[in-house]
């Protein structure tokens, strides 16, 4: 990755984490919004916004237009951790190095930020002051089918019962493609509206989401087993402790990393495959992320 792009990166970052900053200016119950602020403010890569934003780049030049749906996205993205992480889902105590939310709030306070969160993200989206309201419709519903029964939700529910019968390869990528694929495809698909992107582009920009979505996830497996609590945040080894049905355990860690690096080839000819203003911070945030140690 050149110096460059890790300069736009970190500056995407600060972007992003400044507008979220002002969004979750505490209002009142004071104790709702510090517990959103906590999961939203307190870390992480911010993947999927900047993917949002570079999505509107590759199109239009520029990232500005997409940084509402950046915002969104990155709402959606904390609530499902906040949510994922309560006994009834994946009962993890930790997050990003410090207690999970309802470790810190309780279960209850967790639930209603997880909850005020999720439909804040349909409340920017849908903002008239942002005069744009084709493009606004178009988002709420990428969003919401990424989110919703067919998406993450839908995801988390298999992969709960996964422990309940023998599954094969196609059924795990099926998993990864709602549960976290979906909300990655949603991410630059948005960015790519944002952007004004042509019908051939959304589609290549599309591929390149997905592949990039099923690399991401294989990663976070692979890192499950390899990582430490102190690189990754948060309680390694809970898919095996859990018996959850993962790339890596059915088919080898080896494998998986094949698997891993064909997505990324994938995803770069498809880019390559329509004319775009930008491909080049793309790539490399592709790079960067299927390739990461955290």
């Amino acid at each position: 990755m050149t110096t460059s792009f890790e300069t736009l990166y970190q500056n995407l970052q600060a972007a992003v984490d400044d507008e979220l900053q002002t969004l979750l200016c505490h209002h009142q119950p004071r104790l709702l919004w510090e517990s959103m602020a906590y999961s939203v403010l307190g870390g992480g890569k911010r993947l999927r916004p900047l993917l949002c934003l570079l999505a509107c780049e590759a199109v239009s030049g520029k990232w500005q237009p997409a940084l509402p749906a950046a915002q969104a996205v990155e709402l959606i993205h904390a609530y499902s951790l906040i949510h994922d992480d309560l006994p009834a889902l994946d009962n993890d105590d930790w997050r990003r190095g410090k207690p999970a939310n309802h470790k810190e709030y309780g279960e209850d306070i967790a639930i209603l930020a997880g909850d005020a969160l999720q439909t804040l993200a349909f409340q920017l989206l849908s903002d008239p002051a942002i005069r744009r309201p084709d493009v606004q419709v178009r988002w709420v519903a990428e969003l919401a089918g990424a989110a919703g029964p067919m998406g993450m939700c839908a995801g988390q529910v298999l992969d709960l019962h996964a422990a309940d019968s023998v599954w094969k390869e196609a059924e795990i990528l099926d998993v990864y493609r709602r549960k976290t694929g979906a909300l990655i495809r949603a991410a630059v698909r948005m960015g790519a509206l944002a952007g004004g992107a042509g019908p051939e582009q959304l589609q290549a920009l599309t591929g390149y989401a997905e592949d990039l979505g099923l690399a991401f996830q294989i990663v976070d497996d692979l890192l499950d087993l390899t990582g430490s609590f102190e690189a990754l945040g948060k309680t390694p080894g809970k898919d095996l402790m859990q018996d959850k049905k993962t790339y890596p355990a059915l088919l080898g860690q080896a494998e998986a990393r094949q698997k891993v690096e064909s997505c990324l080839l994938r995803a770069r000819d498809v880019l390559f495959s329509v004319p775009l203003l930008q491909t080049g911070h793309l790539l490399q945030i592709a790079e960067k992320l299927v390739h990461r140690e955290t």
